[in-house]
């Protein structure tokens, strides 16, 4: 398995899985993408269908890792995913498979359901690729005996699930990003009232674009980097997209009874990872229908999948929703859909990119490119304020279920996009507790409280407030290595 950037820098050179696991953006700031994506065959689908959710990645993640022992990454899949680490769930009996499927019904002819992702210890679905990243890191850093300074921006829970994931890591140390006041208390809480000495939360005085230009910048700064050992965990590593490959599968399976069967996936959508997920497990075979892109208020994904064209919003445009981990006006993963939709022309993608940056955009709507979104399989919809009030209401008086903010945008735009006959899977994104004020003005009632976040806003905070400067990021991270080298 080779790697490649999407904007063509480094052409003929070899990549391992290994080799860009630590690290963030290529040296050209493009992303990394498999030479070819890896085929699922007939005869593998059919063994996989019976397999327990730890096998099941390890068989998934061997295709593009084969440069790690598979003894080694066996061990590492086991390890991460146990009933015990994603115990969070609302029935005890559905610990074991680590994703449920939860059927609610059949609208419009088709078998409605949610896939349940937020069991793990931050309660989002973030937990079921970072806690295998956290592993990772772990062992690709004491084989080779390094160290590593975790740069992350987060919008409200990648931070969290970063934290949790690499917390007591061996050689790991995480400088977290994350808009000022613009989180829920709960997401706040989770990150800020950790005080092991490895985690470092910076508020950022801006929206979450500003903090992910930043770390976009110092993985620009090819010398910072170099001398401060800089990784990343956010949506762009490409170890913690292929993770999420593993439940489309798991979901797949649990939906149907055959592998001649299709269904559709719906995924609440901001920087486009989750759903690039599905795309890359499409494009190895799973008999997927349709993905369809779920957004807020902040519909940049929405506009381009309806449009072709692609217009990133300014921080003034930016709406400051009640599903937060979606106020992203500028899709990091979205360049690797890009770049399979325009037929792996790394050319054309640096150009696009570069117009984004000038200009703040792009159109594809008079390219014969954007017809072929229809052939990926790809549809959208966005979401209200009001709509997500109105489905949380309704998800709970008719089948009795409550649902995060996020995963009521999913499914508003799901029941847009329904086929008779076809299995609509709608991915979960958090327990409802994380949004506890768009839950109240909904049910008039208290979300579900697992027992061991009670108390948590009440916990101290440890942080630092820091202007939208990435030189400020850059001193105030150098500052704290050296201060942890020294001591």
């Amino acid at each position: 398995m080779n790697y490649i950037s999407t904007r063509g820098a480094g052409a003929g050179e070899r990549h391992s899985f290994s080799d860009i696991l630590l690290g963030g953006l290529a040296k050209d700031g493009g992303l990394y993408l498999p030479s070819s994506y890896p085929r699922v065959s007939a005869e593998e689908l059919a063994r996989w269908r019976a397999l327990p959710y730890a096998d099941l990645a390890f068989e998934i993640l061997s295709k593009f890792s084969d440069d790690i022992p598979a003894d080694d990454l066996r061990e590492l899949t086991r390890r991460t995913y146990t009933p015990q680490t994603y115990c969070n769930v609302r029935d005890d009996e559905q610990a074991a498979q680590i994703t449920p499927l939860k059927t609610l019904g059949i609208e419009e002819g088709a078998p409605l359901s949610l896939l349940e992702l937020s069991n793990g210890p931050t309660l989002a679905f973030k937990d079921m690729a970072m806690q295998l990243l956290g592993n990772l890191f772990e062992y690709t850093l004491a084989k080779h005996g390094e160290t590593l300074n975790i740069l992350g921006a987060t919008s409200g829970d990648t931070g969290s699930a970063a934290e949790y994931a690499m917390r007591g890591k061996r050689g790991i140390r995480v400088f977290m990003l994350s808009p000022h006041k613009k989180m829920s208390a709960f997401q706040t809480a989770q990150m800020y009232s950790l005080q092991d000495p490895n985690i470092f939360n910076i508020a950022v005085e801006g929206v979450f674009d500003d903090c992910q230009d930043i770390v976009k910048a110092v993985s620009n700064d090819h010398a910072f980097k170099a001398a401060q050992k800089i990784g990343t965990v956010n949506s762009i590593n490409w170890a913690r997209v292929v993770a999420q490959v593993v439940y489309y599968f798991k979901g797949y399976f649990a939906a149907t009874k055959s592998n001649d069967e299709r269904v559709s996936f719906t995924v609440p959508s901001g920087n486009f990872g989750n759903v690039c997920a599905g795309h890359i497990a499409r494009m190895m075979g799973l008999p997927i229908e349709r993905l369809v892109v779920a957004t807020n208020e902040n519909d940049v994904l929405d506009e381009f999948f309806r449009t072709g064209i692609y217009r990133v919003r300014k921080a003034a445009e930016t709406y400051h929703t009640s599903s937060p981990s979606m106020d992203i006006s500028k899709a990091s993963n979205f360049e690797r859909f890009v770049f399979d939709l325009l037929g792996r022309d790394p050319a054309r993608v640096l150009q696009l990119f570069r117009d984004v940056e000038e200009k703040g955009g792009f159109d594809l709507a008079a390219s014969g490119d954007f017809k072929r979104v229809k052939e990926f399989g790809f549809v959208s919809g966005s979401s209200t304020h009001a709509s997500r009030v109105e489905t949380i209401r309704d998800v709970f008086e008719r089948y009795d279920t409550m649902i995060d903010t996020h995963t009521a945008d999913g499914l508003k735009v799901a029941r847009e996009h329904l086929q008779a006959g076809i299995p609509m899977i709608v991915l979960e994104t958090a327990q409802p507790i994380k949004f506890g004020e768009t839950i109240r003005e909904a049910l008039l009632r208290e979300p579900e409280r697992p027992a061991a976040f009670v108390g948590l806003e009440a916990l101290p905070q440890r942080f630092d407030v820091l202007p939208a400067d990435a030189e400020r990021v850059k001193a105030y991270v150098a500052k704290r290595v050296a201060g942890s080298v020294a001591s």
